[in-house]
């Protein structure tokens, strides 16, 4: 197999066609955005894009929003590198959706108007629970961001070859702030429109690699299997489970911890939420959840054949050399099956992904402070759409400045943005999830459960990150000789799992019971039957939405 990487650069292919494909998809994505920005004129065309997406179409972006920078890259480095245990993050990615469309998608589209906030503070006091829902909102979505940034830096940084902190920070800031130009210029209308374009396109990218992948070896997968067990790390069994976890009894404890993050994450990702407010009835939510899922089942398939297709083809440690390190599987693969060509492609494609992302978290976090802490609790009501709207765009700004410093230290770090990924998915499952099913499906249920349910579950979920291997304290990686932990050289962790999901999510909803028990508060009875009978029929949501 000829060298990847340039022996003077850590570049691959020639950096003049990979900024030039690149620089295409920017400008298409750009034309794009500021066209779609014509039709912003309300706060529901910034927020829910006018509410007049079809299901179909909001399939089409739910898939373009949910395979991020974690399901193309991170994926396939995480199998690529550990094979069995790096596919168990697709299996938990893709069940998540069930439990989305059972529990939560068309409730939360018959109850809602723009922000997860509205459901939790329908029956409430508002004040307190539209704060801990902002707070719980921006918390999930830095997280996410941070994933995303890291992996933006790594794909630009593989594509210009460029080397030293200094230089990839640059990188980071310089594509962080392209991503708010989306988000302040095109608003959710934009940002679905990038993410539908951006989820056939990654769909098609990844069947493209899959099939070439496959023709090489005769569309044998025993193959294939075969040669990425050959070229694996010593003495790791890439077909067999627990080459990451299983080895010890701290590392079951943290496969589980991460499958019940991943599986309950979804149900509260506020983003991901965000989506079932575009559609015009409950029924579009529910064919849109649809189409995602044979969507995402579909593109994990293909991450399946391109995770091992790296590494057979590329190897692991040529893969965890590169800048991005695991995170380099797919484009590395991409240039090693199409040279130069393929690869700006699916970087390209791959930085569209992260891009469409971005915006959408981004609106998400703004708009739940815009809408929920801004209008709802400061102004009290009392403040026009354009300017809850600007306040949006100015959210917007200083949680983008904040995810690129973020996003510098993990790139730095070299951490999988799978694995980033998977630590929203805890805070969301922590934080939102049990706080929703109880508003949703318990009469009983009260303001102090709901604030002891959200915040206990986040300050946990938060504490027992900051307290982990994650920030501080992993073991070196012999392969690249740094260790994966955002903070270097020091060790304060005493949690010892890397997901916190295992203690978290049962702590937030046994102190959402246990706050609703103690409280002296009645239940608004009147609220939860007028709650029941929108959330399981709809009647009465329009009238909401017009308000």
């Amino acid at each position: 197999m000829p060298e990847l990487l340039a022996a003077d650069s850590a570049t691959i292919g020639s950096p003049a066609i990979n900024i030039s494909i690149f620089g295409i998809f920017v400008l298409i994505t750009l034309v794009i955005t500021f066209r779609a920005s014509r039709n912003n004129t309300s706060a529901a065309d910034y927020y829910a894009a006018g509410r007049n997406i079809s299901g179909t179409q909001n399939g089409l972006a739910i898939a373009g929003d949910y395979l991020s920078a974690a399901s193309f890259l991170g994926i396939a480095g995480a199998i690529a590198v550990y094979g069995y245990d790096g596919f168990l993050y697709s299996i938990g990615f893709l069940v998540a959706w069930l439990v989305a469309l059972l529990l939560v998608a068309e409730l939360m589209r018959n109850t809602a108007r723009y922000t997860m906030a509205d459901v939790l503070a329908f029956r409430m006091r508002q004040g307190p629970v539209r704060t801990a829902a902002a707070i719980s909102t921006l918390a999930v979505s830095l997280f996410y961001l941070l994933a995303q940034m890291a992996g933006a830096g790594g794909l630009v940084t593989l594509l210009l070859g460029v080397t030293g902190e200094a230089a990839q920070a640059v990188v980071v800031v310089l594509v962080g702030a392209l991503m708010i130009v989306y988000v302040l210029v095109g608003g959710m209308r934009g940002t679905t429109y990038v993410q539908i374009i951006k989820a056939t396109l990654l769909i098609a990218g990844a069947l493209v690699m899959t099939l070439w992948v496959l023709a090489l070896y005769g569309f044998n997968l025993s193959a294939l299997f075969g040669d990425s067990v050959a070229n694996a790390v010593e003495g790791r069994d890439v077909l067999a489970p627990g080459a990451q976890y299983g080895a010890t009894n701290i590392s079951q404890l943290d496969f589980i911890s991460l499958a019940l993050a991943l599986v309950l994450g979804t149900a509260g990702l506020p983003h991901v939420l965000m989506r079932f407010y575009t559609v015009p009835t409950a029924k579009d939510a529910r064919r849109s959840v649809v189409w995602a899922i044979w969507l995402i089942g579909i593109f994990y398939l293909f991450s399946l054949v391109i995770g091992y297709g790296a590494g057979a083809l590329v190897g692991p440690e040529t893969i965890l050399s590169a800048p991005g390190a695991v995170n380099a599987a797919a484009p590395l693969l991409a240039f090693e099956l199409g040279g130069t060509v393929l690869l700006g492609i699916i970087a390209g494609v791959a930085f569209a992904t992260i891009l469409a992302v971005v915006a959408g978290l981004t609106i998400t976090a703004s708009a739940s402070f815009a809408h929920d802490v801004y209008a709802s609790v400061i102004k009290k009501g009392n403040v026009s759409p354009n300017g809850e709207v600007k306040v949006a765009r100015i959210t917007a700004i200083v949680i983008g400045a904040i995810s690129i410093g973020l996003g510098i230290l993990a790139l730095q770090a070299g951490l999988n943005i799978a694995f980033l990924v998977a630590l929203a998915f805890a805070v969301a499952a922590s934080a939102n999830l049990p706080t929703i099913l109880y508003t949703l499906f318990w009469s009983r249920f009260t303001t102090r459960g709901a604030l002891w349910s959200m915040y206990g579950g986040l300050i946990a979920c938060i504490t027992l990150i900051l307290f982990s291997p994650v920030v501080s304290g992993a073991p070196v990686n012999p392969v690249t000789g740094v260790s994966p932990s955002l903070v270097q050289d020091v060790d304060f962790s005493w949690f010892p799992l890397n997901n916190p999901g295992l203690v978290s999510i049962p702590l937030s909803f046994f102190l959402g019971w246990l706050g609703t028990v103690l409280s002296k508060e009645r239940p608004d009875e009147p609220k939860w039957a007028e709650l029941e009978v929108r959330a399981f029929t709809g009647i009465g949501a329009e009238k909401a939405v017009q308000h």
